[in-house]
């Protein structure tokens, strides 16, 4: 793990409000990906700056044990036009820790990274943390997802 510095950005794309408890994050975020894949959401985000998919989870109601949205969607130059059914958002920038999850993404990998995350002892701030699905992301049976975690500098 390192620490990086991120500079504030947009997004734009769908969203789910969500919990940890019995395992219900993993089936909203999966019907989260399924419903962005299916429905084409990435073509549909106006003035993407990038084809980078953030899945980002923010809005806590406390820490990562209470419920919080997950938002899946691309950075995007403004948030002047957002689709119907979509959601746009802002996000301060400041440090975050960044992890790297390897492995099949469809069985679980960047999920165990999380489970990793929640066992450290790292002084979070809990206003947004987000994965990034780039290039080496294309194969999600061998896929790399860069992991950021807002912390306290």
């Amino acid at each position: 793990m390192q620490t990086t510095k991120i500079e504030s950005f947009q997004i734009i794309g769908i969203s789910i409000r969500t919990s940890n408890e019995n395992n219900q994050t993993a089936q909203d975020i999966g019907q989260l990906w399924a419903k962005f894949m299916s429905e084409g959401i990435l073509q549909k985000i106006p003035n993407k700056i990038s084809e980078e998919i953030l899945s980002i989870y923010t809005n806590y109601e406390s820490d990562h044990t209470k419920p919080y949205d997950t938002i899946l969607g691309c950075k995007v130059s403004s948030l002047n036009t957002i689709p119907d059914g979509m959601v746009g958002q802002s996000f301060e920038g400041g440090t975050f820790a960044q992890f790297l999850s390897k492995g099949d993404a469809t069985k679980g990998a960047v999920y165990n990274t999380w489970s990793e995350i929640w066992n450290t002892d790292l002084n979070r701030l809990y206003t947004a943390d987000f994965e990034v699905y780039g290039e080496r992301a294309q194969n999600p049976s061998d896929a790399e997802v860069d992991i950021f975690v807002s912390v306290k500098e």
